[in-house]
């Protein structure tokens, strides 16, 4: 069996904050190789898959020993052999060998990357880029990004409250194009943001670090970013919002440190309504806290026919809490981010859950990443509509974006960009 695993190599790498992470290799008997890095995330939801640490003084207690060693220990002598086109197989096998809820005992870090190096060989061993072999004969969609421009709380010590504060080029006429586009909305904020004096550094996505009065100054300098770079926030141009409220929510408040308020439930849901009716915002993602489904619901009632609502911390990639979010209307979108289910195989059962009850899916990365292009290729294989991984600066955003550029490019005239159809009623194709 020419696809069987011949190998897997573990080894300790570094992500883009300078922590430890964990890098898989597989080669297959006929030669071909597959490898992926486990990214991290800063704001994480509690039902993820757990990264395994090693919790000891080295490296802050992020080193991933214990995680490299169940690799070269359990998970190799596991997999050699097995066929790695069967992924759901090998998957499967994942899961029963750690054996624990959120992979506590091998690592959520230590699967996922596992996982994707299996895909990564078996589109090898085929002689496919990975998305086209994960699509299979289905059309191509490329994806509208959603990128940061000013990141805040867990991502830049809380200077201002909310996450990200981002842009889509929905209105472009191709993944090119949305780009470009970005890139001249990317210079002028710089631009506005150095004439103010509101640069303190760059957040851990790699998007503009503010020094803002409040969350609607930032709000403000985006919309007169988009403006200045020639586009029109209603047609052309949206905000996006992650407002990570988990991050946000002790007792029974809402709390706006850098504002010094504190909002009740029925008051944070009428800050967060009078943002959306007096900005562009098109998307927004984890308004209230991960456990609250009622007031997620209330939001799509509200909003939910003009703005995606989306679930991050809330769904956290997992079938089952999107089935409930589909139950009870409490949201719109899936962000679906592969490391939260721990193998590809729980990630996708998350994504065409969410496509079957009629929400739109975006891929992410996270905060924590690499080189790896992994998202790249699960977006237009597995024909999302939409797609974030940061920021329009550093090379680990920058090699997811410019992976999409090659992938619209090998399509040639058969490219297709999702653009405005992303907000026309709904779920995805």
């Amino acid at each position: 069996m020419s696809s069987a695993i011949r190998s897997l190599l573990a080894r300790q790498i570094w992500d883009s904050r300078g922590r430890p992470t964990v890098e898989v290799e597989i080669q297959l008997e006929d030669g071909a190789t597959g490898r992926a890095i486990a990214p991290a995330g800063a704001s994480t939801g509690s039902g993820e898959a757990l990264d395994l640490r090693d919790g000891n003084e080295r490296f802050g207690g992020y080193g991933v020993d214990r995680a490299v060693a169940g690799l070269r220990e359990e998970i190799a002598p596991a997999l050699i052999g097995c066929d790695a086109s069967d992924q759901a197989g090998i998957d499967s096998q994942l899961a029963a060998l750690d054996g624990t809820d959120q992979f506590r005992r091998l690592g959520g870090n230590a699967l996922i990357a596992a996982s994707l190096a299996v895909a990564h060989a078996a589109a090898a061993s085929a002689q496919l880029p990975l998305w086209r072999y994960l699509a299979g004969s289905d059309t191509a969609i490329m994806p509208v990004p959603e990128i940061q421009i000013f990141g805040g709380g867990a991502h830049a010590s809380g200077r201002i409250d909310l996450q990200d504060f981002m842009v889509v080029p929905f209105g472009a006429g191709s993944f090119r194009e949305a780009l470009e586009w970005v890139a001249e909305i990317h210079l002028a904020a710089g631009h506005l943001m150095h004439e103010a004096g509101h640069i303190l550094g760059v957040a851990d996505e790699g998007g503009y670090w503010p020094a803002f009065s409040s969350n609607e100054a930032a709000l403000d300098a985006l919309v007169s970013a988009v403006t200045m770079a020639g586009f029109n926030p209603e047609r052309e141009v949206g905000l996006s919002l992650d407002i990570a409220a988990t991050q946000l929510f002790a007792g029974e408040t809402y709390n706006l440190r850098s504002e010094g308020r504190a909002l009740s439930v029925d008051a944070w849901f009428e800050q967060i309504s009078s943002w959306l009716s007096n900005y562009p915002i098109r998307m927004i993602e984890d308004p209230f806290a991960e456990h609250d489904f009622e007031s997620h619901a209330r939001l799509v009632s509200a909003h939910g026919s003009s703005v995606q609502i989306i679930g991050d911390d809330l769904l956290v990639t997992d079938p089952l809490r999107v089935h409930r979010a589909v139950e009870e209307g409490a949201c719109t979108a899936l962000l679906c981010k592969p490391n939260q289910a721990g193998t590809l195989s729980r990630a996708r059962q998350a994504f065409e859950a969410a496509k079957a009850g009629g929400l739109s899916t975006i891929v992410s990365a996270r905060s924590g990443e690499s080189e790896d292009v992994s998202v790249a290729h699960l977006a237009v294989g597995w024909s999302a509509r939409q797609v974030k991984v940061g920021a329009f600066t550093r090379s680990d955003r920058m090699a997811k974006w410019n992976e999409l550029l090659r992938i619209e490019e090998s399509l040639g005239a058969d490219a297709i960009y999702a653009g405005k159809a992303i907000f026309a009623g709904g779920g995805d194709d």
